[in-house]
Parts: C-alpha cells; structure tokens; sequence
C-alpha cells in the first residue's frame, strides 16, 4: 500500500463500491474504507484491472491519501456520518476535505463544516443522483460548501459523472449546505413525479381497463415523446417484467406498501418553514404514509363502495397530456422552493445551472429540465417556471386534459391526490383573488388578528 491516491471513498456498500470504481476507471487511483473485510474485498475483486484498494484500517486509509486528502462518504445519514469523521479526525491534517455525499439533512451539514474549520478541516456536502447503477456509469453530482474545497476534487468528480451533450452533470451548486438542500429538493420532486406516474397507472389500469402489457407499451412510447425520463423508461421496463417465482407480471405481486428514508419528507417540512407551497410534494409524502396502512385500507374497502359516475374513459394521449401537465407543475413547485432557500440560506444558486446538471445521470431526468433550463436562461430571476412564456404557452394547451382525468377518477373512487394537488396550485397561482378574505375575517374575528383592506393602505381591526 505504498502508492499515494488521488481519492478516498469510506462505505463500500453497492453505492459506495460503484462509485469509487467510476472514478477509478477515469485514472484516479483511489482507495476504500470499510469495516466489513467482505466489501472490501469485494472492491479488490471487482477493481483488480484499474488503480483502486481497500482496507479496513482508518489509519491506512488516510496514510495512503495525496494532502490534501480528498475523502468521500457515502455512508447512511445520520449518526453513521459523525461517527466515520470521528474516526477519521486523528488521523488528518489541516487542509484536507470530507465530502459527504450522502442524503444528510441540510442543518446537519450546516453544523458539520463549522466543526470541521474550527479544526482547519474542510467539509462538503455533495448530493448523488442516480441509484447504483448511476454511480457506476455516471450520477449527477451536487457539490456544496467551500468552493475552494470543491476545486480540489472538480476535475474528479467531473470525470466520473454523467455527461449531456459532453456537459458533465455536476457543477458547484452554492454557500454552505447548498449541495444538500438541491439534492433534498431533487428528492422531494422525485416523490411527486413518482407518485403522479402511480397515480395515471392506477386510473389507466382500473377505470380504463389497460392491461400491463398494454401499460409497458404506452409508457415506452411516452418515453418517446415530451415526457421523456428516466422515471417513465423505467416504468415501462416494470410493466414487461414477469415474476420468477410465479410467472405473473411482476408489478402484480409487489405490495403495495411504499417505504420512505425521509427526504421527501424534509423537502415538505422545510417549504412550510419558508411558507413555499409544495402540495404535489406533499401529496406525494401523504400518499407514502397512508400505504403504510395496509390492513385498515383492506378493511375500510370491504364496507366502503364507490358508486362508479358514468363518464367516458380517457384516452392515450388525454392520460399522456395529464402527466405531463402534472410533471411540469411540480418542477415548479421545487424550483420555486430553491429560490426560496437561496434567499433564506445565502446560498447563491444558480437555477439555470440546477437544472442543467439534472439533465442526465439523475433520477428525475428528464427532456423536460432542457426546457426549464432555457426558461431560466431567458429569465435568471424568474420567480415560478408557470409564469415563464414557453410554459404558459404548453400549460393552457394541456390544462384541459388534467382536468379530465381528475374529473373522471374522482367520479370512479380513484385516489389522485397528486394529480389534484397539481391542478389546485395550479389553479391557485392563476387566481387573481382567492377568498382568503374570509380567513382574514374569521381570524379577526375570533382572535383580533387584523386584516389589510383592498381600498385602502394600513392595518385594521372590527370589533364584531
């Protein structure tokens, strides 16, 4: 182990191997720490025709690292992260860089680099997208923090991730935790557009009679199309595939529990705290947490029978208008919660730049961010992507097949909660008066809490 390496990667799991193999395969020698001798062989096994090692000792680990030390984390977020910097610490000097590059919450983050420069250490968070598969092949990468840190591992990181038009998926993102925060937004819109997906399958399939078959060929030739993702591809694949065990189609025999590790979560709690609405994100939380409850949801659908209104099915391209009407409000939602966070935080965002590295290598790539970018372009500051002329243009075209598709699931007893949620935000942003008045009186009312008036400048009180 005498070779000194370009860059250190602690957790070997799935992620983490494939990671630090990525970057091994673009001519950084680079070397793993993992307390499980099994993933550390099993990095030596899979990298023995690229410059990569491992071990088990922090001490060698460190020992065998260019200063400044470039170190990345993918471990679980939480306490795992403050344990592996604890047993990291001893054997650094000043100067070297902590990248975490898992889901932490942002604070977290926050409270970690002030720990780390009182020690004349540097710390990072660093979103990665894209699942294992994206990090063997090349994930979009969320860099926040020191920018003078970053820059010691830009050409690095730049190698290993995805490419668009020969743009490389990562970029600095801001200030502080600015890294994390984009990735937990990335991950909030994730769940609404992954709920939404759910939500035409289960109108498509139970009130207009698609079979998967039928599914996996409409998904792939959506794909195709304006909805173009990596969520909706995979979709597709997932409606072709036939169970081992059984010989059913696959999908058929998942239960229909949904897990969460919290980020999506976040992302909702962290908008109330900026007062950002994100309701097709919320939704998409919401609709984790019912799923969780399985033996009431077969109980209550044992007494519970929807009368069916008799309405006409939607169509392909009505089910195909909807989606895509859907995905391009909750983008909105998100986009317009980093704004938010960049004014809070300090962060100093560029949302052109966001949604040019989540054109490739991330979950929720998708054609659509081409688009959303040129819309940032044009306007730097713009305030919501639905104000931005190209999408009024597309929404108004499409609005009228979201509404048909909620209208008819409603009508059936199918749950829409995304789709819905989108059309209300939707329909909310465009409102020129809402009757928030009321609110204002209640409250004023009940508690004295004043109100503003529509004639006249000032605040006022009535006694009722």
């Amino acid at each position: 182990m005498s070779e000194q390496h370009d860059f250190g990667l602690v957790g070997l799991g799935v992620m983490g191997r494939n990671f630090i193999l990525n970057v091994a395969d673009h001519g950084f020698s680079s070397m793993g720490l993992d307390t499980d001798d099994e993933k550390v062989s099993a990095l030596k096994e899979e990298g023995s025709q690229v410059r990569v090692d491992g071990t088990t000792d922090a001490a060698t680990f460190v020992k065998a690292l260019k200063t400044p030390r470039k170190i990345m984390l993918l471990v679980p977020a939480g306490k795992p992260v403050d344990a592996v910097i604890d047993t990291l610490l001893p054997h650094l000097n000043k100067g070297d860089i902590i990248i975490d590059g898992g889901n932490s919450f942002f604070e977290d983050t926050e409270r970690r680099i002030s720990y780390l420069e009182e020690k004349g250490m540097n710390f990072f968070g660093a979103g990665v997208s894209g699942g294992a598969k994206g990090a063997r092949r090349g994930p979009s990468i969320m860099p926040g923090g020191s920018e003078a840190a970053y820059e010691h591992v830009k050409t690095i990181f730049e190698a290993a991730s995805a490419k668009v038009n020969g743009e490389p998926c990562v970029a600095y993102m801001g200030r502080g935790s600015a890294g994390n925060y984009v990735k937990m937004v990335h991950n909030g819109i994730e769940y609404g557009l992954m709920q939404l997906i759910s939500e035409i399958y289960d109108v498509a399939k139970k009130g207009a009679g698609y079979t998967n078959e039928k599914l996996a060929s409409l998904f792939d030739t959506w794909n195709k199309g304006t909805l173009q993702s990596f969520l909706v591809e995979i979709t597709a694949e997932i409606f072709a595939k036939k169970d081992e065990l059984t010989g059913k189609d696959l999908v058929d025999v998942i239960l229909d529990k949904a897990k969460q590790k919290g980020t999506g979560k976040w992302t909702s709690q962290n908008a109330m705290d900026l007062g950002i609405p994100v309701p097709t994100i919320d939704s998409a939380v919401t609709m984790r947490e019912i799923s969780s409850m399985k033996d009431y949801r077969v109980e209550a659908d044992k007494v519970y029978h929807t009368a069916s209104i008799g309405q006409d099915k939607p169509d392909a391209k009505t089910l195909e208008n909807a989606l895509y009407f859907a995905f391009i409000v909750t983008y909105a939602q998100g986009m317009s919660q980093l704004a938010a966070a960049d004014k809070e935080y300090n962060y100093n965002l560029n949302m052109e730049t966001i949604a040019k590295i989540w054109r490739g290598g991330c979950i929720i790539r998708a054609g659509l961010l081409e688009d959303i970018r040129k819309a940032y372009d044009r306007t730097p500051d713009l305030h919501n992507l639905m104000l931005d002329p190209d999408f009024v243009k597309t929404l108004k075209t499409i609005e009228g097949d979201a509404r048909i598709v909620v209208q008819f699931a409603v009508g059936s007893g199918i749950p829409v909660a995304g789709l819905s949620s989108a059309i209300a935000y939707f329909d909310s942003f465009r409102s020129g008066n809402l009757p928030l008045n009321l609110i204002q009186a209640q409250r004023d009312h009940f508690g004295s809490h004043t109100y503003e008036r529509t004639d006249r400048e000032g605040i006022f009180h009535t006694e009722w």
